[in-house]
């Protein structure tokens, strides 16, 4: 365990505030060296006050889709070990679109099991199941989406949380109107969000009732003096992009196209969650013992759905949500943690979303032994850390754009190597130069393309990914 793993008598409060959909720059707070315009649309100001009160994260990534991040913070795995590699429905049905000429591998399409552990050949505890070993609360309220509808998975509380709200399969609401039931006419059923019964008929926003939700459980635990964990996994900022008409006024004023205004709504009321569930913890005494991680489960989604111009709502990032690009996987993060991290400080290492892990496994005294996450308290300390980054996507989305395919990457140091299986060939960036991964360095850089090719190969195989099939029956090309 590391230095400042708690102690017998007064274990920390831990929290994951996730995001799902959010991109780098969708908020008021700069996760880079200077604010943009796209950080000047939005309005969240105590994600601002977290940073102050805490630490910011300027290169921090999950993966290009929900599901491989979700799963990496209840982990610590990478998506190539654990097989879930792509976002999760139903039993036994993958979620592939089509590819013109490679078939993907026969991925782990029914997501996190508890009888399966996460390697696909041994079994290790969950983070809320290590956590509540350790005698937590542990708490899930909102989106899940770690396991396929029909199986075990698909229930948090088979994960290891003892506690769940709105919780299931799917991964998005089919609405976020509680006077609609939380449902849409003439959609499926799966998509409808389950448990809150209560509110329906009511004149509420899916955000609201979360946190509504989330700070019940949370006083039940302070009430019954238990140190808690909990994950409060927002639906937001995800598809349908509704209106929120307690929040749209300030964004129409602004002349966004409505679209882009309901948007920013979306994510205005993600702060004000996440204002609404600080004050409750300073109002109980509680906040100074609680550890807060805000994270986005992947980039910010620009291919369809969005107004404007598609792939273009992350600039200078590349592209966005499903792409390799770092459109697609860089994210904002910050963490506000009393005594470990200082207030107001900045990092600037790469980290990953299965950091989350060992760091709150840490935290809580509980086992955080795992192959791929690594514990981010030496980072807020100050210690510097040479590490690679890898992501594994051998799937056709279904939407199309730049960096959209099927492709594994690493990025080492400043360099990032992309690697496309459907034309075998790679493509390599300087980071440090260009951010927006404009000029392609392979053919400038044979050298340094090898070297992170050798790292990428050894990584995949090590981890034994399942990798795509050519349709036409030749062997597929390894970096």
């Amino acid at each position: 365990m590391g230095v400042h793993a708690a102690s017998a008598a007064q274990k920390p409060n831990l929290v994951v505030f996730l995001v799902d959909d959010l991109g780098w720059q969708d908020v008021s707070q700069p996760f880079w060296t200077e604010r943009t315009a796209q950080n000047a649309t939005f309005h969240t100001p105590n994600l601002e006050r977290l940073c102050d009160e805490g630490a910011r994260f300027t290169q921090a990534y999950a993966h290009c889709v929900c599901t491989p991040s979700r799963i990496g913070i209840l982990t610590g795995e990478h998506p190539a070990r654990t097989g879930v590699t792509n976002w999760t429905l139903r039993k036994d049905t993958p979620t592939d679109a089509p590819h013109a000429t490679l078939t993907p591998p026969n991925w782990n399409c029914n997501g996190l099991q508890p009888e399966q552990g996460v390697d696909r050949s041994y079994s290790a505890p969950t983070l809320p199941q290590r956590l509540a070993k350790q005698g937590y609360e542990t708490i899930h309220v909102g989106k899940a989406h770690f396991g396929a509808a029909g199986t075990r998975g698909a229930e948090p509380l088979q994960l290891g949380f003892t506690k769940n709200v709105a919780g299931h399969a799917a991964g998005a609401p089919a609405s976020y109107l509680a006077k609609d039931g939380f449902a849409r006419s003439g959609s499926d059923p799966i998509w409808n969000v389950p448990g809150l019964d209560a509110w329906h008929g009511k004149d509420s926003f899916l955000t609201d009732v979360l946190t509504q939700e989330a700070i019940a459980l949370v006083s039940r635990a302070i009430d019954e003096r238990k140190p808690f964990f909990l994950h409060l996994a927002h639906y937001a900022v995800h598809t349908p992009i509704q209106r929120d008409e307690a929040r749209i006024a300030r964004y129409l004023a602004m002349g966004l196209d409505p679209k882009e205004a309901a948007y920013a709504a979306l994510v205005e009321g993600i702060d004000d969650s996440l204002g609404a569930l600080v004050e409750f913890l300073r109002a109980r005494g509680a906040l100074d013992n609680t550890v807060i991680v805000f994270a986005s489960d992947n980039g910010g989604l620009s291919a369809h759905a969005r107004g404007g111009t598609p792939h273009t709502h992350n600039a200078p990032l590349r592209s966005g949500k499903g792409s390799a690009y770092e459109g697609g996987v860089r994210t904002p993060f910050a963490i506000r943690w009393p005594s470990v991290a200082a207030p107001g400080s900045v990092i600037d290492a790469p980290c990953a979303i299965e950091d989350v892990f060992p760091t709150l496994c840490n935290a809580g005294g509980a086992d955080a032994s795992c192959n791929y996450g690594q514990d981010l308290a030496p980072l807020l300390a100050g210690e510097k850390r040479d590490r690679d980054l890898f992501w594994h996507y051998p799937h056709s989305w279904g939407a199309t754009g730049p960096g959209i395919s099927m492709t594994s990457s690493i990025r080492s140091g400043d360099w990032k190597l992309v690697w496309f299986w459907d034309r075998a060939e790679c493509e390599l960036y300087d980071l440090s130069k260009d951010l927006g991964e404009q000029r392609d360095l392979a053919a400038a850089q044979p050298e340094t393309a090898r070297a992170l090719r050798n790292k990428l190969r050894a990584f995949l195989l090590e981890s034994r990914a399942m990798l795509p099939v050519r349709k036409d029956g030749i062997a597929i090309a390894m970096p």
